[in-house]
C-alpha cells in the first residue's frame, strides 16, 4: 500500500515558490487496503500464456475513481517494496508480457469491479521468473481535499491524499528450484512489542512467499503466526520481525521451533530452525 501526499502552495504578491512531496510505501500480505479500497487477491502467478482476474472493491461512502498501471519495485532487506525507475532484463520483459483491462475505473460506494490480466509468452522465453507490479492509484477528487491550512501571510496549504496499491503479477517460466533457510533467530523490542527477529535466506532461480510460525517443541499450536512473506529474487536474504502476543512473551522464553512453509506451491520450500530465546 503507497500514500502520496501532494502539498499545493497558493501565493499573495510576495510569495516565494513553495512545493514538497511526501511519499511512504506499506506491503500488506492478504487483503490489500488503500485508502477505501480493497484489492483480492493480493498476489498473481502465472505459469503460461493465461489469464487471472483481480478484484476491487470500494468500502468507501463516496464515488471513487482509480487509475491502473504497472510499475517495477524492488523489496529492500527490511521487506519493504520501493519504486524503481529501471529494472533488470527480466523486468522489462514482464512489462511486455502483461497486459490488462480496464485502465481506469470508478466505483460507487460498496461496488466491485473485476479487472482481467492476461499473460502472453514470447515462444522463445528463457526459463526464470518474470516480475512486475499492478499499482491501482487513486485520482483525488479536488473538490473533496482538506481545505487549506493558513501558514501565513500570503501562503496557504491545501493536503490531498493520494492512495494506492501495487500488487506483484509473477510469470514463471520453466521448472524453477527455490530454497530457504531460517538464521539469527533472537528476541528482540521494538517500539514496546517483543518479538523474535530473524533473517530469512532465499537460493534458487525463484522468489519465495509463504507462511512464518513459533511454537514451542512438541506442540500442535502456534505461539505466533506471520503470513504473506516474501523473498525477491534481487535479495538473498530480508530481515523480518515476528510480534510475539503479549500474554505469550513469558512462554516464549526457552527452546522454540521457527518454521516457514511456502503457500500455493506444490511440493514447496520449508524451512525449520530449533533454537533457544533467552532475554
Amino acid at each position: 500500500m503507497s500514500r502520496r501526499l501532494r502539498l499545493f502552495a497558493a501565493a499573495g504578491h510576495s510569495l516565494r515558490s513553495f512545493a514538497a512531496i511526501l511519499c511512504a510505501l506499506i506491503a500488506a500480505p492478504a487483503l490489500a487496503t488503500g485508502g477505501d479500497l480493497l484489492v483480492a487477491p493480493t498476489r498473481l502467478v502465472l505459469t503460461s500464456s493465461s489469464g487471472a482476474e483481480v478484484v476491487l472493491s470500494n468500502k468507501g461512502t463516496q464515488v471513487a475513481t482509480y487509475r491502473i498501471s504497472l510499475v517495477l519495485r524492488h523489496m529492500t532487506a527490511e521487506g519493504k517494496l520501493v519504486p524503481v525507475e529501471a529494472g533488470s532484463a527480466a523486468e522489462q520483459a514482464a512489462l511486455a508480457m502483461i497486459s490488462y483491462a480496464p485502465r481506469r475505473i470508478t466505483l460507487a460506494p460498496g461496488q466491485p469491479q473485476t479487472v482481467r490480466i492476461g499473460a502472453h509468452l514470447p515462444p522463445d522465453l528463457a526459463d526464470g521468473e518474470y516480475r512486475t507490479h499492478l499499482l491501482f492509484r487513486a485520482i483525488p477528487d479536488e473538490a473533496n481535499g482538506s481545505a487549506p491550512a493558513d501558514n501565513g501571510p500570503g501562503v496557504s496549504i491545501s493536503i490531498t491524499p493520494i492512495y494506492g496499491i501495487a500488487i506483484p503479477i509473477i510469470v514463471r517460466q520453466g521448472m524453477l528450484a527455490a530454497g530457504a533457510e531460517i538464521r539469527d533467530a533472537h528476541l528482540e523490542r521494538i517500539d514496546g512489542q517483543v518479538g523474535i527477529a530473524l533473517e530469512l535466506h532465499r537460493s534458487g532461480a525463484r522468489s519465495i512467499y509463504g507462511t512464518l510460525s513459533v511454537s514451542k517443541p512438541g506442540t500442535a499450536q502456534p505461539i505466533a503466526v506471520m503470513r504473506g512473506i516474501a523473498v525477491y529474487p534481487e535479495l538473498a536474504s530480508r530481515k523480518v520481525f515476528v510480534q510475539i502476543p503479549a500474554g505469550a512473551a513469558a512462554s516464549i522464553m526457552g527452546p522454540v521451533v521457527i518454521r516457514f512453509v511456502e503457500d500455493g506451491v506444490a511440493s514447496g520450500v520449508t524451512a525449520e530452525l530449533r533454537t533457544d530465546l533467552h532475554p
